[in-house]
């Protein structure tokens, strides 16, 4: 699939859920690709990315920003606290605040920089034991937490669990988002990219079905 089959895909999801063109970001995942398929995009015109680890992000941004011009990067992988500080100097958003001791990080990096990129709180829908996430009934006390160390969080995120229907984790999170008075939501992969602008997805993540699958290393 092509990257305009997907953006094509996107303006259709965008009518049928009477919304307006362009109210949905495209982050196109670029974790684990090989180069040749990331400038390709690039030379397609495509300015938003998304990668899940701050090594791999580092290791190749910075040139293919000089080659490039400028490239709106999201971090959407688990971030580690000993790794937030190279995050912040490199996204322009992180998706995965997921935990208080990340928190105080980056509210120790906003006082010491003066700004932070946006940030959007991963939230565990399906309160599986095994994921990052802050659970549902914990949101609002995060929330609460993350406000009074002056952080401002955008927005919310999710991953639904794989096994089950992702509709009502993406209903959940825009119930969550709504009652916290967060506008952001970014919810929805390559296989259900348009579930989630139904229900109201701000930004969609896309990897495999705009490069191809992925080649992990063994």
């Amino acid at each position: 699939m092509s990257l305009s089959t997907i953006k094509a895909r996107i303006g259709a999801a965008e009518r049928a859920a009477g919304r307006a063109e362009g109210s949905v970001a495209l982050i196109a995942v670029s974790k684990v690709q090989p180069l040749d398929r990331v400038e390709a995009v690039l030379t397609a015109g495509h300015r938003v990315f998304g990668e899940n680890y701050v090594q791999e992000a580092a290791g190749k941004w910075p040139d293919l920003r000089a080659r490039f011009g400028a490239v709106e990067l999201h971090m959407i992988g688990p971030l580690q606290t000993n790794k937030a500080k190279v995050a912040v100097e490199l996204f322009d958003a992180i998706h995965t605040l997921d935990r208080p001791s990340l928190a105080q990080k980056l509210a120790s990096l906003q006082q010491s920089r003066g700004s932070l990129p946006r940030l959007f709180v991963q939230v565990n829908t399906g309160e599986e034991p095994q994921k990052a996430g802050v659970l549902p009934g914990d949101l609002t006390g995060f929330l609460r937490d993350c406000r009074a160390m002056d952080l401002a969080p955008v927005g919310l995120m999710c991953i639904p669990p794989e096994d089950q229907d992702a509709a009502p984790h993406f209903a959940m999170l825009a119930r969550l988002a709504a009652d916290a008075g967060l506008s952001g939501l970014s919810m929805g992969m390559s296989s259900d990219f348009e579930t989630a602008i139904a229900h109201g997805a701000t930004h969609v993540r896309v990897g495999s079905a705009i490069f191809g699958a992925r080649a992990y290393p063994t």
